[in-house]
């Protein structure tokens, strides 16, 4: 952090490092025909929800941009809409990272599209025990997060347990 970084802007970038972390651990191995997977008839799909994910993503972006829109994604194949999640926190993260000016508080980006993904990341970690996949659990407090790593490679878990 540099001395006239803004903590909160810190913090917010911070918190897209934790979503790529375990965003990462919820769609990385995930078993054949998760993404098709359905809880319940009225239930998203996995790919469903990662789409809304980059959705999300893409309309926190807009906000800080001060250009907000939302755009309502269908569900590209799985390693496609993985991608493109990651793609999203990047483009994000650079902002945030950026001298450009936040549209929005910090707060108020966290407590809407972060905060969302954040739920939805927990969806599908939730919905690949339900479909057979389940990923270990581990404790993320002693996780190796860094605010600007917000890519497909993460440092592995130091704190896994079954």
């Amino acid at each position: 952090m540099t001395s006239n970084s803004d903590p909160k802007r810190e913090l917010l970038r911070h918190t897209v490092a934790t979503l790529a972390y375990r965003g990462g651990k919820a769609v990385r191995n995930a078993p054949a025909g998760f993404a098709e997977f359905r809880a319940c008839p009225s239930g998203r799909t996995p790919a469903q929800i990662l789409a809304h994910l980059g959705d999300l993503l893409d309309w926190g972006l807009s906000i800080a941009q001060g250009k907000q829109r939302w755009n309502s994604s269908q569900p590209l194949p799985w390693d496609k809409e993985t991608d493109r999640f990651f793609a999203a926190l990047k483009r994000f993260d650079d902002y945030l990272v950026s001298a450009e000016s936040l549209h929005a508080s910090a707060e108020k980006l966290f407590q809407g599209p972060v905060a969302d993904a954040l739920t939805h990341v927990g969806q599908i970690a939730m919905l690949r025990r339900m479909a057979g996949g389940p990923m270990k659990g581990e404790s993320y407090f002693v996780a190796d997060i860094v605010s600007g790593r917000v890519g497909p490679e993460q440092t592995p878990p130091k704190g896994e347990y079954d």
